[in-house]
């Protein structure tokens, strides 16, 4: 592990650790009674710094094997030359279950507490259950902590990684509906203008034609009319261009035929392959059917996507003289559109459908069985001015 990645808590058991083997080699060098002793008790010291400071035996197992088998080799010397050196078997059990995986850690510390009772009795103690008891008593409570802690980390891990994920996913959520609010706001403010300012200059202009018609050719008053009429015309182009402006990305840089196809174009993890087609004359359609439009099938594909389990699926766009109709068709398991929605999530994408078409005059239907698919249309009354 990094120990610029160290925590202050890991910081501080990491230098608990050093404390305690360097005072538990200290304490075998002086009570040790020959120079052998202190050598051993040295040269372990030596090789623990040493293995302490080499950044590969953090950062790899097998150069913290190696050390730890350097190390290990050191400590039996020491335990072989003086009974003290069993001390120095707890620190031993903590760093091998650290820098050893599971199922070699805890093999090696059953090796070295069986070392350590091996040493005492050698040393001539009597085999008395504290000659077992301590060894194995240590090696228990250094598993415990050291896996009590890894389970303690792991789940601090989860926790915060759930949290980043939190974090995130509002993030994007708020982001989501801030985009979503700003479309729903242009869509709502170009419904509005062409339905009032459009309509209105519109009508403007019908009237002084027809007023234009009515009077003498050369009339001072119709010099005027046709002058208010062609600024009623030329504001009545400039609010158009004000509502397509307004209108979705999706119908910025092309009609609607072109939105609805690029609509099926295949997608990574779609999985429903999609087909438009145009039926009919082609006529240009008010801002605010195509916006309803699209949106009703970008709404119908994506129920078709989530919920439908569906392999293909049509889009037809149908100009029929004086309406215009979208059907929306796939070969999913279907639905029983009467019943209440078994996700218990209310469904508000079939109402959300049905008022775009109803707030401009139209009409939308679904027919779905069970294991027939599903078909949403929805026909829009052409608005007058439109050429049939």
């Amino acid at each position: 592990m990094d120990p610029r990645a160290l925590t202050p808590a890991l910081r501080a058991l990491r230098l608990c650790l050093h404390l305690l083997t360097a005072g538990l080699l200290a304490l075998a060098a002086i009570r040790s009674a020959s120079a052998a002793g202190v050598a051993a008790s040295a040269l372990t010291a030596a090789v623990y710094a040493a293995g302490s400071l080499l950044p590969s035996v953090r950062r790899s197992q097998r150069a913290a094997a190696v050390w730890l088998g350097v190390l290990g080799a050191s400590w039996l010397a020491l335990l072989w030359l003086t009974p003290e050196g069993l001390w120095v078997a707890f620190p031993l059990y903590f760093l091998q279950l650290h820098l050893l995986p599971a199922r070699w850690s805890l093999p090696s510390v059953a090796l070295t507490a069986g070392a350590a009772i091996l040493s005492y009795v050698r040393q001539g103690a009597p085999p008395t259950p504290g000659v077992f008891i301590g060894p194995l008593l240590g090696a228990a409570v250094a598993v415990a902590t050291v896996f009590g802690y890894q389970a303690l980390y792991r789940e601090s891990e989860r926790r915060r990684r759930m949290v980043e994920e939190l974090v995130a996913t509002r993030a994007e959520l708020a982001a989501a509906e801030r985009h979503a609010g700003t479309l729903a706001e242009r869509e709502r403010l170009a419904r509005e203008i062409h339905d009032t300012l459009a309509q209105g200059l519109s009508s403007i202009q019908l009237l002084l034609r027809a007023a234009e018609r009515g009077l003498p050719e050369r009339s001072p008053a119709a010099g005027h009319i046709e002058r208010a009429r062609q600024a009623a015309q030329d504001n009545l182009a400039e609010v158009r261009r004000f509502v397509r402006a307004l209108s979705p990305p999706d119908l910025e840089h092309g009609s609607l035929a072109a939105a609805l196809e690029r609509l099926c174009e295949p997608g990574p993890g779609v999985g429903v392959r999609a087909r438009f087609t145009v039926s009919g004359a082609a006529v240009e359609l008010p801002t605010p059917y195509e916006v309803a439009l699209l949106r009703i099938a970008q709404s119908a594909l994506a129920n078709t996507v989530r919920h439908a389990g569906a392999e293909r699926a049509e889009i037809t766009l149908s100009f029929m003289g004086a309406s215009v109709t979208l059907d929306v068709v796939d070969d999913g398991r279907g639905f029983d559109p009467a019943a209440p929605s078994p996700s218990g999530e209310g469904g508000f994408g079939l109402p959300a459908m049905r008022a775009r078409a109803r707030s401009l005059g139209g009409t939308f239907t679904v027919e779905s069985a069970p294991g027939q698919g599903t078909a949403v249309a929805v026909s829009l009354p052409l608005p007058v001015g439109v050429p049939a």
